[in-house]
């Protein structure tokens, strides 16, 4: 009883509305008779027969199916489930989303146009400035790696929904296996139905997209500035000049470099001390906040 219960329980979780299809058998065999696929064909969908005949919740009776436990398909049905993917509100993008999105690109051109680059770089420098007369640059570029780490955390926790990616996910790895049983077990009935069920998902993989980049529109949209003043400040580039004083640093296994040196390969010097310092200010302001970043399908 225990194993059919937990198999309906499993299949209301990865698709709620089978649950309606479920009750529709119920309602058919009440009276002890086997029901056919032309008994219920109008109520619910062959995906949704073919799944319940795959898991055993109906097996082979004399004129028909039957279901295998009526007692534990019924405690099946009492599961709570999370909203799914499909339930969940879709992710929707405001003006000011779109409008960062168009800023965005147009502070892509500052990387190779001197100019945006310049005039940018010059202006973050009236904010930057200060901070550079008082500390030397390798503790700015420390700064200001802990400053893009807490807004990345702080834009990647409040725009995305964990639990949603993680329903869908779920989604897909429960599709995955059944999937791969229908293989094993050659039954092209069964994948033909998967195979459509996955057609239905492209616009959950679109919205789950959606959610992941919305909060990425806003990072670069607040980082490609800070960059583009490294790059004023430190003069990367061709025809560039260096506008701080800028002391060698002494880098392991590396020796003395200067900032705009190769140290793995042509990644300088800069860019690889402020990802390092990043990437370790994101993992302590995530455990000091207590942010998990991992989807989850709770």
């Amino acid at each position: 009883m225990a194993r059919i219960a937990q198999k309906v329980e499993g299949l209301i979780r990865s698709d709620p509305a089978i649950a309606e299809a479920i009750e529709t058998v119920i309602a058919a065999t009440a009276d002890g008779a086997d029901v056919q696929w032309r008994d219920v064909k109008g109520e619910i969908t062959s995906g949704h027969w073919g799944r319940l005949i795959e898991k055993e919740v109906l097996v082979e009776g004399d004129t028909g199916f039957a279901l295998a436990d009526r007692a534990a398909t019924e405690a099946g049905l009492d599961v709570e489930v999370a909203p799914s993917v499909e339930d969940a509100e879709g992710t929707q993008w405001t003006v000011y989303d779109k409008a960062a999105a168009g800023v965005t690109v147009v502070l892509f051109l500052g990387y190779s146009w001197k100019p945006l680059r310049d005039l940018i770089g010059g202006t973050m420098d009236l904010i930057m400035s200060p901070l550079e007369a008082m500390l030397p640059f390798y503790a700015v570029v420390m700064v200001l790696a802990l400053i893009t780490g807490l807004y990345s955390t702080l834009l990647q926790a409040n725009l995305m929904d964990m639990e949603k990616m993680g329903a869908y996910q779920a989604e897909m790895k429960e599709i995955q296996a059944r999937r791969k049983e229908a293989k094993e077990n050659e039954d092209d009935a069964a994948l033909e139905a998967i195979q459509a069920e996955q057609m239905e998902k492209m616009g959950d993989q679109l919205g789950m997209f959606k959610e992941q980049f919305r909060p990425m529109v806003w990072i670069m949209f607040l980082t490609i500035p800070a960059f583009l003043w490294m790059y004023w400040a430190i003069g990367v580039g061709p025809q560039a000049e260096a506008h701080v004083l800028l002391s060698p640093l002494v880098v392991p296994l590396a020796g003395e470099v200067t900032w705009t040196s190769g140290v793995i390969g042509p990644i300088q010097t800069w860019i690889v001390w402020y990802f390092l310092c990043s990437m370790a200010f994101t993992q302590v302001i995530r455990k000091a906040l207590d942010i998990n970043m991992s989807p989850t399908a709770a």
